[in-house]
């Protein structure tokens, strides 16, 4: 993986549950990892839905090997936030590919 190619600030974050002293949950998304990532591919399909047209951003994100990595994490990048549907290690801990879909 070559630094050069690492041209984009993303930060990954996580859910997090928090309880007042009220007794109430609190659900909240904190910052697990801001680094340097690569768009390997940028698309936007669009598909028929019931009440009409809907787009579908899907980004493929590369960074270097981070563990602890899951779908249940998201992307932040640019202001979009993206939701992981797949994480695909490459190499032998060399980096992550992660396949992400644009929340609305």
């Amino acid at each position: 993986m070559r630094a050069g190619k690492l041209d984009r600030t993303i930060i990954i974050e996580r859910q997090t549950e928090t309880v007042k002293p009220s007794g109430a949950v609190v659900i909240a998304w904190t910052e697990v990892a801001t680094m340097r990532g690569e768009i390997v591919q940028q698309s936007a399909t669009e598909f028929l839905t019931g009440y009409g047209e809907a787009e579908n951003g899907t980004v493929i994100f590369r960074i270097r090997y981070l563990p602890g990595i899951t779908t249940n994490d998201r992307v932040n990048f640019g202001g979009v936030i993206y939701d992981l549907k797949e994480i695909k290690e490459l190499g032998r801990r060399r980096g992550l590919e992660l396949r992400a879909v644009a929340t609305s």
